[in-house]
């Protein structure tokens, strides 16, 4: 019994890595569909999610652009990007598409994404705990490419780039 727990452990873990490979492999093929056609039409890629919700598979894409994007804008993403998945098939579940704007609290993944969010304020998780916490939230001083400063009142946290679990910008009330 307790050998068939321990295989059956195993199974999942084996499975939710290829779960893992099998996500990041799609947004991958997702991006590369993607990019020449956003880069034309003066779009941002900000993030491809391929997740899984009860039942149903999401492949989530959020765009914006300078100004905004708006709802046709969206539209012509989907459009564009139904036809690329129809021919290429890459996805072999049933999922939903969905192209929308990355909200007012976006997400920060790339370098460029904390260079452009200087000065505003986010909210960051880490990997490890630094100065004894975990989140951080604060108006985003600096970011030299490697390290983030992050200012919370008179409290300034240098925090490394590479320990950064998720951030994204933060309204303050």
């Amino acid at each position: 019994m307790g050998f068939l727990a321990i295989r059956s452990a195993e199974a999942f873990t084996r499975r939710a890595e290829q779960t893992v490979v099998t996500q990041a492999h799609i947004k991958s093929i997702v991006e590369q569909m993607l990019n020449e056609f956003m880069e034309q039409n003066g779009f941002e890629l900000v993030d491809i999610e391929y997740v899984k919700e009860g039942s149903n598979w999401f492949l989530r894409v959020y765009a914006d652009k300078e100004g905004g994007i708006d709802i046709d804008d969206c539209g012509r993403i989907s459009e564009f990007l139904s036809v690329q998945l129809d021919e290429k098939d890459p996805i072999s579940e049933a999922y939903f598409l969905e192209v929308s704007s990355p909200g007012a609290e976006r997400p920060l993944k790339k370098p460029q994404d904390f260079e452009k969010a200087t000065g505003s304020n986010v909210f960051i998780t880490t990997y490890e705990s630094i100065d004894g916490a975990k989140e951080f939230e604060g108006q985003l001083v600096s970011f030299d490419g490697q390290e983030l400063v992050v200012q919370a009142g008179k409290k300034s946290s240098t925090i490394a780039l590479a320990k950064v679990a998720s951030a994204r910008l933060a309204i303050i009330f």
